[in-house]
């Protein structure tokens, strides 16, 4: 059976079906008419065909594509209208400006005032017809007449008048004629005209009555507050876009006027009453953002609002306190805007405020910078004048030849009580690691600018920055995690630490004993950190540090050369030679310390090959120590590549101790790398009999071969090229036995050089003795002879790079 509807369902759905024919009726009769017409159109056209013929041309629809318009019908209405308005409003300006004096006062009266009735009239008609856009046009040209109408008023009626009262007045009368007009007859234009020209009345009513900043600041605040009102209540958008518009102008003219009047202010009383004018401002931001239907508006009148409040309390405070005290006044003010937070207060505003309170803030964090930055940069200056002697105070040893920052007293009670605020609110944020970071910061620049703000003694100041690392350190060790890499807050932590010490240190080089203590006191601080997994990385390499500068301090002190200072600095690349054995093997953090110790103990034997470089003496023993150093790392099995350091570094202390004994022969630093070098080449192509005698014995060689060449090819004497000569036979005489190719191709080459070298004195006697024809004829036979057996020279030389590659 058919499930039918109820009766009820069934006439609605019948309705519904009949609407929808007549919707589709009315389609199909619209586009019969305009085929229609478009069939006439081409008929009318064309010239008539005999009967049974039909008309040829191209396919249905390109026609029509072909003629469509370029513009649309409303359009070109559009721009005729607005061109005619527009040439007609000119037309009546140049005749109220140009040709006015030509008429006498009726004439005058008549033509305006007919002008004008005619064209705020005909819209009247115009509409009645169904003519809405010239409507609009003509319209126009009224409103532009009544302009003209109040000018001309002035120039016959009241030419003594003032100008800014008389056009204050104009303005509110044109407003409210064009404001009735629009709304009697339904038109567009004429509302937002009324309603951005009455934001002009009150404004030149004010400056016609004289009145003072004050009474502007007030008036444009009332102005604003007015296009506040329109635009919340229009239905318009038009009307409400012009509201916005003009509110806004005038509400940041009367912001920042208000503003500059409270901050400039030299006595209490006008700095209130500029204040009051904010707090106004800040009632009509709060009051639109609260009936605003957007909240992203809203939460933007509240943040405005908000900087209202603080800076009238700021600019109160300014001439009821100290300097100092302004900024945190201002900061106390911000920080009260965040109890709204917990009111019944609408939420943008609410969030609107908090912003503004955050921002507020951030302007406070801002001020202090120049004193942290004095407290961690100011050191440095320091190190150009170290051991100068015991500074007065703690202020003074960090702003040595540093301008001090002014209002710098209550900077350190900003700074904490912003890191105590994000400390509460990081509770209540979905932001919690970045404020995590953020207050640790700030609690530790607070820290760190106290005991120069207290102008604490110098010894007692160094303590301060040394707890102030050692609580660094503490945090990081203490919220670190020891599995894993450092969290944020703890690396932070590190970081501060770090950075601390250095200042600290710097700071230290006023004293001599103070230098000592700091530096000993910072290395067993990060060394005890150090001892933990998560700060290993960073703790570890900055005791190195703190060491090495440590050594240089007590040599110093102790009054030694730097090259005796030298051996004392090498006992810090032993000693992270020893913690990176002792760490390098774990799988535990620590073998994320590894490396940063072993490039600190680096850096440390650079700076002792950098001490010791003046006494080459020295330096060879310097050198001969980090070579210990970095042959007992390579016994390492991860660390082997350090045997070729180990070996540079001998090889260079060699080389350093017999320059040192005045010995010139380039044997005497070749053949200690020479002898080891082939010995190591044996052993190896004992172990592996690929190995190539290149790899081998080519660079062991070379090493003394080569500098005994070059020695030779300028020694005037016999003994060094005899003896060359018999190695390298020697060489050849190996190669040959045991069938290698290096040998074979460094000794003969050595060997033939030096044999040219020896025959050179006779073979330029010959050439001496030749007729100048020779040398060029001797040549092309040569090329001729080349030229003839190319062939046969290269089979050859192939034959010979196959014989060569066969050996071993």
């Amino acid at each position: 059976m058919t499930n039918l509807p109820p009766p009820a369902e069934e006439l609605r759905f019948l309705d519904a079906e009949l609407r929808q024919l007549d919707v589709r009726r009315a389609t199909l009769l619209r586009r019969r008419a305009w085929l229609v017409h478009t069939l006439q159109a081409t008929a009318a056209r064309q010239p008539a065909l005999g009967p049974g013929t039909a008309p040829v041309g191209p396919p249905a629809g390109t026609g029509a594509a072909a003629r469509r318009p370029e513009a649309t019908a409303p359009g070109v209405q559009n721009v005729l209208l607005v061109l005619g308005g527009v040439l007609l409003t000119i037309a009546a300006i140049a005749f109220t400006l140009v040709s006015w004096g030509h008429l006498g006062i009726a004439g005058r009266a008549l033509v305006l005032g007919a002008l004008t009735v005619g064209a705020l009239g005909a819209p009247v008609a115009l509409l009645r017809r169904g003519l809405r856009s010239t409507a609009e046009a003509v319209a126009a040209l009224g409103t532009a007449l009544t302009v003209l109408d109040a000018y001309a008023l002035h120039e016959v009626a009241f030419p003594g008048t003032d100008g800014a009262g008389y056009t204050a007045t104009a303005s509110a009368v044109l407003a409210a004629l064009w404001a009735v007009y629009g709304v009697r007859l339904g038109l567009r234009h004429p509302l937002p005209l009324a309603v951005a020209t009455a934001h002009l009345p009150l404004l030149l009513g004010a400056i016609a009555v004289g009145a003072g900043p004050y009474t502007l600041t007030a008036v444009s605040l009332a102005t604003a507050a007015g296009g506040t009102a329109v635009a919340l209540r229009a239905a318009l958008l038009p009307v409400r876009i012009v509201a916005v518009t003009g509110a806004l102008g005038t509400g940041a003219a009367g912001v920042l006027s208000a503003g500059w009047l409270c901050w400039s202010a030299s006595g209490p009383g006008p700095a209130a009453r500029a204040a009051a004018l904010l707090l106004v401002a800040a009632a009509l931001a709060l009051v639109a953002g609260r009936f605003v239907p957007r909240p992203e508006i809203s939460v933007g009148a509240a943040f405005a609002a908000g900087l209202c409040v603080v800076a009238g309390a700021g600019g109160v405070l300014r001439v009821t306190v100290p300097g100092e005290w302004t900024v945190p006044g201002c900061l106390a003010c911000a920080i009260a805007l965040l109890a709204t937070e917990r009111t019944r207060l609408h939420h943008p505003l609410r969030q609107g405020l908090v912003r503004a309170s955050a921002a507020v803030q951030g302007f406070a964090v801002l001020w202090t910078l120049p004193l942290v930055a004095g407290c961690v940069l100011g050191p440095a200056v320091r190190g150009a004048h170290p051991w100068s002697g015991t500074p007065r105070d703690f202020r003074d040893a960090v702003f040595a030849g540093l301008p001090r920052p002014p209002y710098a007293g209550t900077a350190p009670l900003v700074l904490a009580v912003v890191a105590a605020v994000l400390v509460v609110a990081g509770h209540r944020t979905a932001r919690r690691p970045a404020v995590t970071v953020a207050a640790p910061v700030l609690g530790w620049a607070a820290a760190l600018v106290l005991p120069v703000v207290l102008q604490l003694p110098y010894a007692a100041g160094l303590v301060a920055h040394a707890v102030v690392a050692a609580a660094a350190l503490f945090f990081a060790v203490r919220f670190g995690r020891a599995d894993k890499r450092p969290s944020p807050p703890s690396l932070t932590a590190l970081l501060l630490a770090l950075v601390t010490s250095v200042g600290l240190a710097l700071v230290s080089l006023a004293s001599e004993p103070a230098t000592i203590a700091v530096l000993g006191t910072l290395t067993v601080l990060f060394a005890a950190a150090g001892l933990r997994p998560g700060p290993a990385p960073f703790a570890a390499p900055a005791a190195l540090c703190h060491a090495t500068a440590l050594a240089c301090a007590i040599g110093a002190s102790a009054g030694r050369p730097p090259h005796h200072t030298a051996l004392l600095v090498l006992v810090v690349p032993a000693v992270a030679a020893l913690i990176a054995s002792r760490t390098g093997g774990s799988r535990t953090g620590g073998s994320r310390a590894t490396v940063p110790v072993e490039v600190a103990g680096a850096a440390a034997g650079l700076l002792a090959l950098a001490l010791a470089a003046p006494e080459p003496p020295m330096l060879a023993l310097v050198l001969s120590l980090c070579g210990a150093v970095a042959a007992a790392t390579a016994l390492r099995p991860e660390r082997r590549a350090a045997g070729w350091a180990a070996a540079a570094l001998f090889l260079l202390a060699t080389w350093v101790r017999l320059a040192a004994w005045d010995v010139a022969a380039p044997e005497a630093y070749t053949l200690p790398v020479t002898g080891p070098a082939l010995i190591v080449g044996l052993l190896r192509r004992r172990r592996d009999a690929a190995v190539s005698s290149w790899t081998a014995y080519g660079s062991g060689l070379a090493v003394t071969l080569v500098p005994s060449l070059l020695a030779a090819w300028d020694d005037q004497h016999w003994l060094r090229p005899l003896a060359l000569g018999v190695a390298a036979l020697a060489v050849t005489l190996a190669g040959a036995r045991h069938r290698l190719q290096a040998p074979l191709v460094l000794g003969p080459g050595v060997l033939a050089l030096v044999a040219l070298h020896e025959l050179t004195p006779y073979l330029a006697q010959v050439v001496g003795a030749l007729p100048r024809w020779a040398p060029p004829a001797v040549a092309g036979l040569v090329l001729l002879v080349l030229g003839a057996t190319y062939e046969q020279r290269l089979r050859d030389a192939r034959r010979l790079r196959e014989a060569l590659g066969r050996l071993g």
